[in-house]
Order: structure tokens, then C-alpha cells, then sequence
């Protein structure tokens, strides 16, 4: 009889996860560790990629702090781990801000600084994955978080949605340009999860009747990081191998409702 083969094994592969200090980043890099993967921490706060660390699986992982608005470094600040650690063959981005306000309220510079995180990164990770002696020779995949905002409009969250928007047409036209060397890129699309970012919204910007406001509109309830984090590492593996350019919506029935 055969051994069972687990197509979600990720042993030898070495995954790049932005916004790992905390919320879907956090558990993402766990998981990947559950599954055998070599996790590259990163954020800008050294002392809570220590804390995602320590709850990890154990294994050869390590912590890179890097601001990801120094999109002229991106290059080569990437294949400085690539030299190091080896090349690279997942990288998942997401780190991200959220900003809730009335355009006519918004800072420009706030603007900026919310898609400089949200959407600039995600093309200067993607632009330097791609550099040879960075990714690896197996296919490699790239992962980008979304949100539901991108696909449903919320008021005083134009901003945020017009990021998250953008990865979605990101992946996929990288998707087709970088078919050329087994490049798969894919987003995730989650609705609510219960993360300190959204938490930290709930408690501060929204009334407890808007509050249950949302949690009505998810027909089963919030969600939490792992089961985002599941659809990520789907992605990642083999089990996402004949799929890219595509959204994975992973919302609790959000849009459907």
C-alpha cells in the first residue's frame, strides 16, 4: 500500500511573509511552519516578528524587519535573503493599513502612505520575486491579500477599497506576464476576520449597531486568521498548482448575501 501524500506539504519550500508580526500575516507564517515550510518573517516591528516566531513550528525560519515603503531597497533587500537563505519560492503579501473616513475628511498624505503599503509593495515584491537567483526554479506562487471591499462598496472606505481593488487587477495581469516562468500569482479575498486591525475599528469608529450590522451580513459570522490562512497556503501548494490569476473569496457568505 502506498503512503498517503499530503498535497498540501510544504516541506522544503521557502515562503516570504509580509506583515507576519501580526493578525492573517501571523497566522499564515504559523501555518506555513506547520506544514514544513521555511518561513522569511517580515515587518517593520523586530519585536513582534520574535513573538509570531515563537509560536511557530520549529524549523530553519527567520526575521528580516524591512519597511516596505522603501520601494527603491525592495530589490535588493530580496536578494540579500535570497543569497543568504536560498531562493525564495512563495511570497505572500500581507501586510496592509486600514483607514475608515469620508473623502471629503481624507489627507493626501495618509492617502499615499495607505497605498504605498497596500498596493506600491505588492508591485515592488512581485517586481523583485521575479528576479532571477530571488525566486526559486520550482514553480513558485505569489499570494496577494485583498478584501471584500474591493467587490462591495463601503461607505468611508473608498481608499482602502480602491488598494485592495488594485491587487485583484495586479494578480491577474501578472498572472499572464509572468506565465512565462511558472510564476502563479493569486489573491485572497476575505471578508471580515477577527484581527487586532478590525478590532481595534470595531472598538473605536463603529457603534454596536453597526457592529452587528456586519456580523448580519456574514451568514457564517466573522471569520478568523486561520481560515484565511488556510486558503493561502491552498495557493501555495500543490494543491493551487494549475491555478493563477484568480481572487479566492473567503468571506463567510458576505458577497452572496
Amino acid at each position: 500500500m502506498s503512503a498517503i501524500v499530503n498535497p498540501m506539504d510544504l516541506t522544503g519550500q521557502r515562503v516570504l511573509v509580509t506583515g507576519a508580526s501580526s493578525g492573517i500575516g501571523r497566522d499564515t507564517a504559523v501555518l506555513l511552519s506547520e506544514l514544513g515550510a521555511e518561513v522569511i518573517l517580515v515587518g517593520r516591528n523586530e519585536e513582534r516578528l520574535v513573538e509570531t516566531l515563537d509560536l511557530m513550528a520549529p524549523g530553519n525560519h527567520h526575521i528580516s524587519a524591512f519597511d516596505l515603503r522603501c520601494h527603491d531597497e525592495t530589490g535588493s533587500w530580496m536578494k540579500k535573503i535570497a543569497s543568504e537563505r536560498g531562493e525564495i519560492n512563495g511570497l505572500v503579501h500581507c501586510a496592509g493599513i486600514s483607514e475608515i473616513c469620508a473623502v471629503r475628511y481624507l489627507e493626501i498624505e495618509s492617502v499615499e502612505n495607505l497605498l504605498s503599503i497596500n498596493l506600491t509593495a505588492a508591485v515592488s515584491l512581485a517586481k523583485a520575486f521575479r528576479i532571477k537567483g530571488v525566486r526559486s526554479k520550482q514553480p513558485p506562487a505569489i499570494v496577494f491579500l485583498s478584501s471584500v471591499a474591493s467587490l462591495g462598496g463601503t461607505a468611508g472606505q473608498s481608499c482602502y477599497a480602491a488598494s485592495k481593488a488594485g491587487l485583484l487587477g495586479l494578480s491577474r495581469a501578472l498572472a499572464v506576464e509572468f506565465s512565462r516562468e511558472k510564476i502563479r500569482v493569486n489573491s485572497v479575498v476575505p471578508g471580515w476576520v477577527k484581527t487586532e486591525m478590525t478590532e481595534e475599528i470595531m472598538d473605536k469608529l463603529i457603534s454596536e449597531q453597526q457592529v452587528a450590522a456586519v456580523d448580519a451580513k456574514h451568514p457564517l459570522g466573522i471569520g478568523n486568521p486561520r481560515d484565511v490562512s488556510h486558503a493561502i497556503a491552498f495557493l501555495l501548494a500543490e494543491t493551487g498548482q494549475w491555478i493563477t490569476g484568480s481572487s479566492l473569496v473567503v468571506d463567510g457568505g458576505y458577497l452572496a448575501a
